[in-house]
């Protein structure tokens, strides 16, 4: 039997787990609700005791990947000793029913059909995929995107005008934005212009985070006969949402964001019937499965082959208590903030509008200069690192995103290092 690269991520069928979390590592999901409310401390002290965290800054920049938890990294050390001392041997032999298990265990997470998704290397990979292999366009035909769009997807749409002889639309989302607004915003462009066909949609953006009303916009889209094509990098695993019900065709993910498996995991997803709509990867012949959409090469084995350890880590903790920490974090410095004079938080109170990562800009700062000298003033003075997010409609701003092994206290500094910096910076 002849092994290739796209049999080594291909197949559905499960097979027994080769990763699994350390016995009594990962919270136990025996612990009674209420002692993993959003606000106990000592349970997500003890959360927080399985990271291993730099002390030198107060970490608040955690957009950028999750960080492994110590048993998800024990494991995944393990792993890379394997791949790497069995070599071939592994790989052409037991790897491949191992992997089958891995995507079978993340298609149930999602839930959705194992055949519906393939692995990638992230989010990125995956949605360059859709964007660049949707084959429903034709000259003169139209696509939509968003100012709250991630940059690399943004630069994808841009492409297609010289790929496809499409039209480019871009909006700038509303600011401040409101549940209906944010609908009424892809209504209005979806009917300026009726070449629309097809609309990338950022479920949570990772420049402000704000949440998008999915559901809604995706059946108004498909009522108008778009495509939707959905970036969920930073919804699943922060938001507790049921994909399933939001309709959706076409989405990428990553699995080294919220979900804190190893760099380097990610998967795509296409709905069952919606196949035909994406061509087949240059580098793959032309085939019925989901995988001839994607082509990855040689990549880090043991960082997929990781994920059921992550998937079993935060399954003791619970998807509903997961995103109740990561809210009740964001609350507790937003609302020492919120009416802080010359201060503007950029996700709104609507709790169907956030999570945890939540922008602000100090106003009348809208420059890349004013933000990179904000995040700059707030690591050298206060220790707290955070990052500047670029290509927002209204201007530059400055994103502090939560973690599991994040405090109150930490949010705590923030909140009276902002209240400090901001009549500083306004003189």
């Amino acid at each position: 039997m002849t092994v290739t690269r796209r049999d080594l991520l291909a197949g559905a069928m499960a097979a027994p787990m080769l990763a699994t979390a350390a016995s009594g590592a990962v919270p136990s999901s025996a612990i009674a609700p209420q002692d993993k409310a959003p606000d106990n401390e000592a349970y997500w002290g003890s959360v927080a005791a399985h990271y291993d965290v730099t002390r030198d800054v107060i970490q608040l920049e955690n957009g950028n990947w999750g960080i492994m938890a110590r048993p998800v990294m024990a494991t995944y050390a393990g792993l890379v000793e394997r791949v790497n001392r069995e070599s071939s041997y592994y790989a052409r032999r037991d790897m491949i029913a191992d992997l089958r298990a891995v995507r079978a265990r993340v298609a149930a997470e999602l839930g959705v059909g194992a055949d519906e998704i393939v692995l990638t290397r992230n989010a990125t990979e995956a949605l360059k995929a859709l964007i660049g292999g949707y084959n429903r366009l034709r000259p003169g035909d139209s696509v939509l995107y968003a100012d709250l769009d991630y940059d690399a997807m943004a630069a994808s749409m841009r492409s297609l005008a010289r790929l496809r002889g499409v039209n480019v639309r871009r909006i700038g989302l509303p600011e401040p934005a409101t549940y209906q607004g944010l609908i009424d915003a892809y209504a209005q462009a979806f009917d300026a212009d009726p070449k629309i066909r097809m609309v990338l949609l950022t479920h949570l953006s990772h420049r402000t985070g704000l949440v998008l009303p999915l559901r809604e916009i995706v059946a108004m889209a498909r009522a108008r006969g778009i495509d939707a094509i959905v970036d969920a990098a930073h919804s699943w695993g922060q938001l507790d949402f049921d994909f399933a019900a939001q309709g959706v065709d076409f989405a990428g993910f990553n699995l080294h964001k919220w979900f804190g498996a190893p760099l380097g995991v990610g998967f795509m997803y296409v709905r069952k019937g919606r196949l035909d709509a994406i061509d087949p990867d240059l580098a793959n012949e032309p085939g019925p499965g989901i995988d001839a959409r994607i082509h990855t090469g040689v990549v880090d084995y043991a960082a997929a082959l990781a994920v059921p350890a992550a998937l079993d880590f935060q399954a003791g903790i619970g998807a509903a208590a997961r995103e109740g920490r990561l809210r009740a974090l964001r609350d507790r410095w937003v609302g020492q903030v919120r009416e802080l004079d010359g201060l503007d938080v950029l996700t709104p109170e609507d709790p169907r509008l956030h999570v945890g990562t939540t922008s602000f800009r100090i106003r009348g700062l809208a420059s890349l200069e004013d933000n990179l000298a904000v995040t700059r003033a707030l690591l050298e003075r206060y220790r707290i690192f955070t990052v500047h997010r670029t290509d927002v409609a209204k201007g530059v701003c400055v994103r502090a995103t939560p973690a599991l092994f994040t405090s109150f206290a930490d949010f705590d500094a923030l909140a009276a290092a902002l209240k400090d910096l901001v009549p500083r910076m306004r003189r």
